[in-house]
């Protein structure tokens, strides 16, 4: 049997030091879980150094690390306000602040329109063309918290969202589009899809009740491989996308840290779900041993 999911807000760290007043809006954000803004920012870092911009766009990557915090936040808070009365039915998530009624609806949509603003003026230090494919993804955005109620593959579209950061990164450094790009992108989506798979295991029963779908559900006893391919796929798509960039075989070697990472994951990945939180955290480690992957490559092609 799966062992119970920990709860999903956690008082720590610097959210801890915060008045009590303040605390509430933190967690709506989830800036007491780092791990989300970390797994927004990667892509982002992955377009731009791979089209060759760490050096000479280096102040973009500080502005879309604030972008990732903010919109990551403000995803979130989105989130929760269509699902507050799912997230109400769910173990994991019952203790969220809107599910709780720690904070009223009225006050997420303020909080969630002051992260929008400070996505706003990380928005505008993009080329135009970046704004516009930034701008793109709203509606993606918006939809993604309805997925779950209508696909067993929530998280692909999440994947859609999440991995967005690649073609804005890329286009803020060449104003263009290209083949490379669109590797990247959907090495990224599935990588996506991968790991949130991971996160979605710790609420198999809780969602089997509810009626919410996932990949995980989907999957059933085949998740790990179901994972592994993800994982392959995702590997595939980062190497066309340095391929294509740079046609040697010694530069896909830089991703062979990443791949013994994934690898890793996938062998020590349990059935029941009790190190699902663990391995689904340590895609941090995954998304910056892909970054240094790209800026050796872009930097170098």
């Amino acid at each position: 049997m799966p062992t119970t999911a920990p709860p999903d807000t956690e008082i720590q760290g610097l959210v801890r030091l915060l008045p009590e007043s303040v605390r509430p809006f933190a967690l709506l954000a989830r800036f007491d879980r780092p791990i989300g803004w970390w797994l927004l920012f990667w892509p982002c870092v992955y377009g731009l150094t791979l089209a060759g911009g760490a050096f000479s766009h280096w102040p973009l990557i500080l502005w879309m690390l604030l972008g990732a915090i903010a919109m990551r936040g403000a995803g979130c808070v989105y989130n929760d306000i269509v699902d507050r009365d799912l997230d109400a039915k769910v173990a994991r998530t019952a203790s969220r602040p809107l599910a709780s009624g720690a904070v009223s609806l009225k006050a997420a949509w303020g909080w969630l329109l002051l992260l929008c603003g400070i996505g706003f003026l990380v928005l505008v230090q993009l080329r135009i063309e970046a704004i516009f494919v930034a701008l793109c993804s709203l509606a993606l955005v918006a939809a993604y918290p309805f997925m779950k109620r209508i696909t067993w593959w929530p998280q692909l579209w999440l994947g859609l969202v999440f991995s967005w950061g690649v073609p804005v990164g890329w286009v803020a450094v060449t104003g263009v589009a290209d083949a490379a790009m669109l590797w990247l992108y959907g090495g990224t989506i599935f990588w996506v899809v991968g790991y949130d798979t991971i996160y979605a295991m710790q609420d198999r029963e809780d969602d089997a009740l509810v009626g919410i779908r996932s990949t995980a559900l989907r999957m059933g006893e085949h998740i790990r491989s179901g994972v592994a391919v993800c994982y392959l796929l995702a590997l595939a798509g980062w190497s066309m996308a340095i391929w294509s960039v740079r046609p040697q075989g010694q530069a896909l070697v830089a991703l062979a840290p990443a791949a013994f990472h994934l690898a890793y994951q996938i062998a020590s990945l349990k059935k029941d779900g009790s190190n699902a939180l663990g391995h689904f955290r340590s895609n941090k480690v995954t998304g910056l041993l892909v970054a240094l992957a790209c800026l050796v490559v872009g930097a170098s092609g």
